[in-house]
């Protein structure tokens, strides 16, 4: 399989279902839900950049480091830039996990419902139903400017990659 269609964890060989996105392509549309069960597209955000930070469970120790950094990363980045955590996590879960982690620089969004996200972006593991883990930066016009594809799913990303490509588009 094509290093865009599998991931490991702990070494572990997983596939990843869905069409990979590439950089310069229209971010493709997915609706998510809000904490609050309300509906969200990625397309809500157009006008903005856009980190999205895809983790498979913020009840997992490198998603919580993840999520973390980026919330503390957003203060430095303006309110032109969003950041985005998605995740398979039931939309109550990702607020509980705010309120105890006082994450409030991010918005959490839940693919749990249809897996619209993960299959729209290629990041949906087949024998989990979790996302891969993936930081993706979209321009204010919604094109794919960068994606980090984290090959081990228990590995955080490059955090200074992510930034210097927020850095270019802002």
């Amino acid at each position: 399989m094509s290093d865009d269609k599998q991931v490991t964890m702990h070494g572990n060989p997983l596939n990843l279902l869905g069409q990979a996105v590439a950089v310069g392509q229209a971010a493709p549309d997915a609706e998510l839900l809000a904490n609050d069960l309300s509906p969200k597209k990625i397309s809500d955000y157009k006008g903005k950049v856009v980190i999205l930070s895809v983790v498979p469970s913020l009840d997992t120790p490198t998603c919580d480091l993840q999520t973390r950094r980026f919330n503390s990363e957003a203060a430095g980045l303006g309110g032109d830039v969003v950041i985005l955590t998605i995740s398979m996590d039931l939309p109550f879960a990702q607020k509980r996990w705010c309120g105890a982690a006082g994450a409030d620089a991010v918005v959490t969004l839940s693919d749990h419902r249809e897996a619209a996200f993960g299959m729209a972006y290629g990041l949906l593991i087949k024998e989990l139903r979790l996302l891969a883990r993936a930081v993706l930066v979209l321009d204010r016009q919604g094109k794919i400017a960068y994606i980090q594809r984290v090959k081990e799913l228990s590995e955080e990303p490059n955090y200074d990659e992510v930034l210097a490509a927020v850095k270019k588009v802002v």
